[in-house]
């Protein structure tokens, strides 16, 4: 008989019921895990997923500030924000997303050049492709420049996302409503394609003041987290140069944001609650607007009929250093630079022949500046003892001094016994010869020069004014140490070596550390001589002065010794200008201690060069209905007679009864005689400020023979 079933079946052993109890939990626990889980996600948590999941139809699309506006002392606009509507393209949401990780930067995918296109035909931009010039600027390395042939918003996208890889970039602003429809409505064809607006910056005044206020760009890589742009997002247009730089965190204003709903398919389905952005301050500067103009067009009209390459003028209050007018030649159109540069105005403003557009040669152009120095080297030789108010000078022959070297007049002419005022009239070379000579000093106990170098360092010249603009140039006055750097200089462009290595070597003869022949021409000899201080002495040698600092010299004379620390910014207001933020007024950078007996006859002579019978600028100035107390100078340029000269002319008039005192001084680079070119300039802005008018051109001509160095 066989055995049931029961039999057969071994009983459970301990070990196995172990197993199976084991096995038995650990499932348990899994599938309670995964039932936890799920309910967490679904119970606690799904109201968050929702929301994410919402918030992925959403996209946020950064809107810029509009800057603050910039405006003159009587609150007209020089520099205003219009928000105007626009069609940008946002590079990572193209058909095919670009940046600068992209595998064929700067070129870019075939996808996105068909976009490209149709944007083109919508807009009526050109499609051909032209050359496109930018640098990128990678971490940790040099600025990389990229030259291709592109289309022009091929090429505006590339430029965009090298200053900027996640900012959207406007293609053509001052677009029409039924462009900003056609394609708001047709997302799913112009992906990567939207309307925006955006601020634009007008420029009342035209090209007038252009470097005063300086271009605009999107934030580079390299100015994000600087301490300059602390703060300040990717994407942000920033200023790049002049008071748009200097007051970049008051003008820049708080970015919002336009949030736009798109389905799965990235397809526009309307727009959501907005960031609105807040505009900058304004910017209340000291500067008149008329005067700025004024000068502008007389500077100009001086440059073109004299043949100038260029120039520039200020026009300043002596008492507390507060700027009226400054400008600059040549000059040229901000509303094509900022934020966004056409490439035919680039070429323009990039070619060495343009002399140089983006300058403002008014704080930065150092230049020899002739007899307007002279001034200089009358305070120093009367407050070091080497003159005497009643002393007197025979100018009756040339004037000689150590080693047999003689000098003389323009024209070869002689004046006479001449004191100090008298000197100034007829701005006597060889008076200030005389001067310089006196003033000598040994250049090994006093490398960086005697009483001369001194009283120039004291009145402002080779250092900065302290001007709130960037890019000052400190210029320089000669001296020992300056001739020794300047020579270490002539020798590595002799031999190309140092800042010089690559280029060609320039051969020169050289004899007892005199260059005989050939060189670079930067500096003739290692060893400062007298006559490098009497050169010194007449604003000629190695002086480089700015019309900026030279305006502070003469303020000073005007003021009675006061270093006044000019300044174009009077105020920050509020964005609407009804409140103040912030009054800007520097202390002065120091007082002199001029003995009032000295500048009294200093005054009188500028008034006697101005207005005296044998005043250089009396045919200029002589017949203005203020007093005005004035120089010119010609620095001469080369050895040669027929040489271009620097035209410069430095004045102030004080206050009369209805309006304040004003320092003018003006140059013109290569433009002759001073009287001809630099003081008509001069005399058309005193006219604006005094008779509110420029009133005719009026030209010198100074008489044969005549000095005016």
């Amino acid at each position: 008989m066989a055995p049931s079933m029961e039999e057969r079946t071994p009983p459970m052993t301990p070990q196995l019921a172990l197993r199976v109890a084991i096995v038995g939990g650990v499932a348990l626990v899994m599938f309670a895990v995964i039932f936890l889980r799920l309910w967490f996600l679904q119970v606690l948590s799904g109201s968050r997923y929702i929301a994410q999941a919402q918030e992925n139809v959403v996209r946020d699309i950064p809107v810029s500030a509009p800057r603050g506006e910039i405006v003159d002392l009587n609150g007209n606009p020089l520099v205003k924000s219009v928000l105007v509507p626009a069609i940008v393209i946002a590079p990572e949401s193209l058909p095919a997303p670009y940046s600068l990780n992209s595998a064929n930067f700067p070129s870019q995918p075939h996808e996105d050049y068909v976009l490209y296109d149709k944007v083109a035909k919508i807009l009526g931009i050109s499609t051909r492709p032209g050359p496109c010039q930018f640098y990128v600027y990678y971490a940790n390395s040099a600025p990389h420049k990229f030259t291709h042939r592109l289309a022009p918003i091929a090429c505006d996208v590339a430029k965009g996302v090298a200053a900027s890889q996640y900012a959207n970039i406007t293609v053509k602003a001052n677009v029409s409503t039924n462009i900003q429809d056609y394609i708001g409505e047709r997302q799913a064809q112009f992906p990567g394609v939207l309307s925006q607006e955006v601020s634009i910056r007008r420029y009342p005044l035209g090209s007038a003041g252009a470097q005063i206020f300086g271009p605009l760009a999107a934030i580079t890589s390299t100015e994000l987290n600087t301490k300059h742009f602390s703060g300040i997002p990717s994407g942000d247009i920033v200023g790049q140069s002049g008071l748009e730089y200097e007051y970049n965190q008051y003008l820049q204003g708080v970015s919002g944001d336009e949030r736009v709903k798109v389905n799965s398919n990235n397809q526009f389905e309307g727009y959501l609650r907005n960031k609105r952005p807040q505009q900058g301050d304004t910017l209340k500067l000291s500067l008149d607007g008329k005067l700025e103009q004024v000068g502008q067009r007389a500077l100009a009209q001086s440059i073109s009929l004299n043949n100038g390459i260029g120039g520039a003028f200020v026009a300043m209050d002596p008492q507390n250093g507060q700027i009226y007018a400054m400008g600059s030649a040549p000059t040229y159109n901000p509303s094509a630079v900022s934020p966004t540069i056409s490439a035919k105005e680039w070429r323009y403003l990039s070619n060495p022949n343009s002399n140089s557009p983006l300058i403002n040669r008014a704080i930065y152009g150092a230049l020899p500046d002739g007899s307007t120095f002279k001034p200089v080297t009358a305070i120093a030789a009367l407050e070091s003892g080497n003159w005497s108010l009643g002393d007197i000078y025979d100018d009756s022959a040339d004037f000689c001094f150590q080693g047999g070297l003689c000098l003389q007049n323009s024209g070869g002419s002689h004046y006479g016994a001449l004191d100090l005022q008298s000197a100034f009239e007829v701005s006597d070379d060889e008076f200030f010869y005389n001067l310089g000579d006196r003033m000598g000093f040994n250049p090994y106990l006093h490398p960086n020069g005697g009483p001369l170098q001194i009283w120039a360092r004291r009145l402002g010249l080779g250092r900065l004014t302290g001007i709130d603009l960037p890019g000052e140039n400190p210029g320089e006055i000669g001296s020992p140490t300056l001739l020794y750097a300047k020579w270490k200089q002539e020798l590595q462009c002799e031999h190309a070596t140092g800042l010089y290595k690559g280029r060609p070597k320039q051969p020169a003869v050289i004899s007892q550390d005199t260059v005989m022949s050939g060189g670079c021409g930067i500096a003739s000899s290692k060893n400062w001589t007298i006559g490098d201080n009497v050169e010194t002495g007449v604003g000629q040698f190695d002086d480089q002065v700015t019309p900026m600092q030279l305006a502070v010299v003469y303020a000073a004379i005007e003021n009675g010794g006061t270093i006044v620390t000019p300044h174009i910014a009077d105020s920050i207001l509020s964005a609407d200008g009804s409140s103040l933020v912030q009054r800007i007024n520097p202390a002065p950078r120091r007082k002199l201690s001029i003995d009032p007996s000295y500048l009294a006859a200093i005054q009188e002579g500028l008034r006697l060069a101005a207005s005296g019978p044998n005043g250089t600028s009396t045919n200029v100035m002589g017949s203005f209905p203020e007093p005005v107390y004035g120089k010119t100078g010609t620095a001469e340029l080369g050895d040669s007679s027929s040489s271009p000269e620097h035209s410069w002319y430095a004045c102030y008039v004080p206050a009369s009864a209805t309006t304040k005192p004003i320092v003018v001084v003006v140059n013109v680079e290569k433009g002759g005689f001073g009287d001809v070119a630099a003081a008509p300039v001069a005399r058309q802005i005193l006219s604006q400020w005094f008779l509110g008018k420029p009133g005719p051109f009026v030209q010198g001509t100074p008489p044969p023979g005549s000095n005016q160095f």
